[in-house]
């Protein structure tokens, strides 16, 4: 770490008096910090956040967008009215708008994609939330009625998720290497692991609005390669970038605007339910008592994060602070492994994917949970790996540190095949009747009661929810710093 801030200074240092110059008028370069680049352009068949970080709102459209401030605006859809059960909600849609591949949108393709999305076979991430679904009409062209299981008040803020991105049926077998959206960009060149070209879309319902004619997109995991790439006018923006020790060089800079903002993101250490010795709920409370928060928000994210103690974040309905049901504690963790019969020392898997967050925070573990007698042995891995064995299956882990980023995903402790493999019958109860009430402090309350149990039953350790730092070039405008989810709306930029 010393010697990567002793670099990040120097390249400041050199960069310091050189001049950020604009892209050329209506170009833009921004960049992404990811480990591993997409290897597939379908939003509503991944698992992963960078396809829909880079994709959503650009090349593909949903009906509704998600809009900093937890504002939702019209996207597909013009409008929308729900029943005050919250059980039907009916959808108007734009009409004239056609695919990339000149193919019309209209109700029977938002059928066709929500449908797509539920079916057994899907490998969309909220296939949940679609086979929530009880029926889809269509009573016009431009006109789609949903008719829900449960009521679902969030739904509007659901379907503007990547996951709810609607596909032209034609193309949707080949999405994941030629992409066909609605929206105002189309893939130009891929150089796969390296960067990502994008061009204006002449076809586009609003062209005329659409400032920026091509956009690359630049993969840079290095931190000191991010900063270097910002100082030099080579990227003029990043989203998400590792800046975090620099970042008083940029505030400092006049060249720059520098943007920190939440997220509903939760950083987690994941623990095997299903695996012995930790289907003891006293096994998992001690690993949480060996936890110390702060620290491993100073070691895994350079200070960025916000405490959580369940897997819910600041700022949503029915919010509560749990940090303390399961407080640092190593005295109260070295008991809890007592009288759960455990020999010391333990030795257990820690599986790590790419992200610093993860592999730094990996180290800050392994320290922590060496004080109560574990032996943490990191196993690095790829994210095709972690994604393959750890998250999709056969679930072959002990422990793992991620970032979840989907908002509203309590209902994964409810899945069979979850890779947490926690089940409690009584947290299904309880979620049932959170699906079940169309009252918003009824919700907010049971909601409370659902962050308490996970909390209580320690079905993971719940570390931070992260807050993301965007630096960009002062003259570009638009660029989002609080992030209703993991998107960029990059049709909405324009250099000054």
């Amino acid at each position: 770490m010393i010697r990567r801030a002793l670099l990040a200074t120097l390249l400041l240092t050199l960069c310091a008096f050189t001049s950020v110059a604009a892209a050329p008028e209506g170009q833009l370069t921004w960049a992404v910090h990811v480990s591993l680049a997409p290897a597939w352009f379908d939003p509503a068949e991944t698992a992963g956040i960078i396809t829909p970080f880079m994709f959503l709102y650009a090349m593909h459209d949903a009906l509704v967008k998600s809009m900093p401030g937890n504002a939702l605006a019209p996207s597909l859809a013009e409008s929308w009215t729900v029943s005050p059960d919250y059980l039907v909600y009916e959808f108007v849609l734009r009409k004239g708008v056609k695919f990339h591949n000149g193919e019309p949108f209209n109700a029977e393709t938002v059928k066709f994609s929500f449908e797509r999305s539920a079916a057994p076979a899907s490998t969309n991430k909220d296939k949940s939330l679609f086979q929530s679904i009880a029926q889809i009409t269509t009573p016009g062209d431009d006109t789609v009625v949903i008719n829900m299981k449960n009521p679902e008040p969030n739904l509007p803020f659901l379907l503007g998720q990547a996951s709810a991105s609607i596909v032209e049926p034609k193309s949707a077998p080949t999405d994941a290497t030629v992409p066909v959206g609605t929206g105002p960009y189309v893939l130009a060149a891929w150089a796969k692991g390296s960067s990502i070209t994008l061009t204006k879309w002449p076809g586009y319902r609003n062209a005329a609005t659409i400032h920026l004619t091509k956009v690359l997109i630049r993969f840079i995991s290095d931190p000191s390669a991010q900063v270097a790439s910002l100082l030099s006018g080579d990227v003029d923006a990043f989203p998400r970038v590792a800046a975090a020790r620099s970042l008083a060089q940029f505030k400092a800079d006049p060249r720059f605007a520098v943007q920190i903002g939440g997220s509903r993101a939760k950083t987690i250490v994941a623990i095997n339910n299903k695996k012995k010795p930790f289907d003891d709920v006293r096994v998992r409370r001690a690993i949480l008592a060996a936890i110390d928060r702060k620290a491993m928000i100073e070691g895994a994210a350079d200070g960025f994060g916000v405490p959580i103690g369940s897997f819910y974040t600041p700022g949503s309905l029915g919010y509560i602070d749990t940090t303390d049901i399961n407080p640092f504690d190593v005295e109260k963790a070295k008991k809890l492994l007592a009288e759960a019969s455990v020999t010391t020392p333990l030795e257990v898997s820690l599986k790590l994917p790419p992200p610093a967050y993860a592999r730094q925070g990996g180290e800050v573990l392994a320290a922590q949970l060496a004080k109560i007698g574990i032996t943490a042995k990191i196993e690095n891995v790829e994210w095709a790996q972690w994604l393959s064995s750890v998250f999709n299956g056969p679930h072959n882990y002990d422990l793992t540190i991620v970032s979840h980023v989907e908002p509203f995903d309590l209902v994964k402790y409810t899945e069979d095949n979850y890779y947490i493999g926690y089940k409690s019958e009584a947290f299904n109860a309880l979620y049932k009747s959170i699906t079940e009430s169309a009252n918003d402090a009824d919700r907010a309350r049971l909601l409370g009661d659902a962050q308490r149990m996970l909390a209580t039953d320690a079905v993971a350790g719940f570390l931070y929810q992260p807050q993301l730092i965007t630096v960009a070039n002062k003259k570009l405008k638009g660029v989002w710093g609080q992030v209703p989810q993991f998107a960029n709306d990059f049709s909405d930029w324009t250099w000054e």
